[in-house]
C-alpha cells in the first residue's frame, strides 16, 4: 500500500515535530500496510517549505529510516495551498509535484472553493500537470454544492479522499459525503493526511477495509492501483463522473 498524502517530514508543518516523532509515525505505517509515503508538507501562507529543503528532508528521513530498520521509503511532495499566484509559483519550478511526476496536489480553503480555481487547474494541465485535489469532502463549499466538485472533474482534475474521512473521524456527515463521492466516481485516490500517531494518524487499513465490505475488492484495488501508477508516473485510473445524488428526506431535498 501507498499513502500518497502524509505530514511525516519533522519539524516543517504541524505534523510530525521532531524526527523520533517521524520515526514513530512511520513504524504506525509499516503496522497499516503501508510500504512507501509520499511527504506532503504544507506550502501556504504559515509555511514554506521550498521544493530543494522538502528533498533534502526526505533524504534525511530515509536515511534514519535505513538505521532504525523500518522498511518504508519515502518520497517528495508538497501540498501547496492555491492562490492567485499558483500559476507563476508552479512556471517558476516552486511547486514540487508528487515524487517528480506530472501530479500536483492542490489545497483549497477549507471555507470556499476560490472563483480562480477553475482556470488555474485549467491552466495547470495546458502546462503538462494534472492537478489533484486534496480532501474535497472537508470543503464546506464542495459539500453545499457538490457540483462545483463535478465539474472540476469532468474537466480533467483529480481528486483524493482522506481515509479518516471514510471512517467517520470527522463526523457521521462527512463519512456519508465521502461515500457520496466514491458512488459518483469523484475520487480517485485515498490516503491519510496523517499528521501524527495520536488525533490524526493514518486509518488506512480500516477505511480499505470499509471499502472492500461496502463496494467489493475492484472498488479497493480501483484505489490502492492508483496510487502505485500515481508514483510511477503512469496515467491513473478514473471512471465517468456523475453528478451527487441528493437523497430526499421527508419529501424535502
Amino acid at each position: 500500500m501507498i499513502d500518497i498524502h502524509c505530514h511525516i517530514l519533522p519539524g516543517v508543518d504541524d505534523g510530525a515535530k521532531s524526527m523520533e516523532e517521524s520515526v514513530e509515525m512511520a513504524r504506525e505505517a509499516v503496522k497499516e500496510g503501508i510500504q512507501a509515503i509520499i511527504a506532503t508538507p504544507h506550502r501556504n501562507r504559515f509555511y514554506e517549505n521550498p521544493k530543494e529543503a522538502v528533498i533534502q528532508k526526505a533524504a534525511e528521513l530515509n536515511r534514519r529510516l535505513r538505521e532504525e530498520d523500518v522498511p518504508l521509503s519515502i518520497l517528495p511532495g508538497q501540498e501547496p495551498a492555491i492562490t492567485g499566484d499558483f500559476l507563476e509559483d508552479f512556471q517558476r519550478g516552486n511547486i514540487l509535484a508528487l515524487n517528480n511526476t506530472q501530479y500536483v496536489f492542490i489545497e483549497l480553503p477549507s471555507g470556499h472553493v476560490p472563483r480562480y480555481t477553475s482556470h488555474i487547474l485549467y491552466e495547470l494541465q495546458n502546462s503538462g500537470a494534472i492537478p489533484i485535489i486534496v480532501h474535497p469532502e472537508r470543503n464546506q463549499g464542495i459539500l453545499e454544492q457538490p457540483e462545483i466538485l463535478y465539474g472540476l472533474i469532468r474537466n480533467g482534475a483529480l481528486a483524493q479522499l482522506t481515509a479518516s474521512s471514510l471512517c467517520g473521524v470527522f463526523g457521521k456527515n462527512i463519512k456519508r459525503f465521502s461515500r457520496q463521492l466514491i458512488e459518483a466516481n469523484l475520487v480517485h485516490f485515498i490516503a491519510s493526511d496523517a499528521h501524527n500517531t495520536k488525533r490524526r494518524t493514518f486509518h488506512m487499513q480500516r477505511a480499505f477495509d470499509e471499502l472492500k465490505t461496502r463496494y467489493g475488492s475492484d472498488v479497493s484495488y480501483f484505489f490502492m492501483e492508483n496510487a502505485e501508477r500515481l508514483v510511477e508516473g503512469k496515467n491513473v485510473y478514473k471512471d465517468e463522473p456523475q453528478k451527487v445524488k441528493r437523497k430526499k428526506l421527508l419529501g424535502i431535498f
